[in-house]
């Protein structure tokens, strides 16, 4: 896989990450439907909450890592020639 196609990768999983946590924190504050299921919709948001930032955060951290690198190679390169 060329570092282009994992980092676009990684970006979209990273998204999809945020997009759990922001619709567990929609659900807990402002669904009635979630609101009436008492602790069981509790839990459901909270489960998206969670999944959501076991999706984003080790990706945005490996993302960082994988640009740190990139740009320390481009950096290396400018000061060979």
């Amino acid at each position: 896989m060329t570092d282009k196609k994992l980092i676009l990768l990684l970006k979209v999983v990273m998204s999809i990450g945020i997009s759990l946590i922001l619709a567990g924190v929609y659900c807990h504050m402002y669904s009635e439907t979630i609101e009436e299921m008492g602790v069981t919709g509790i839990v459901i948001s909270a489960c998206l909450v969670a999944i959501g930032m076991i999706l984003s955060l080790p990706t945005k951290m490996y993302l960082t890592f994988v640009l740190v690198k990139r740009e320390e190679d481009r950096k290396s390169s400018l000061k060979a020639s």
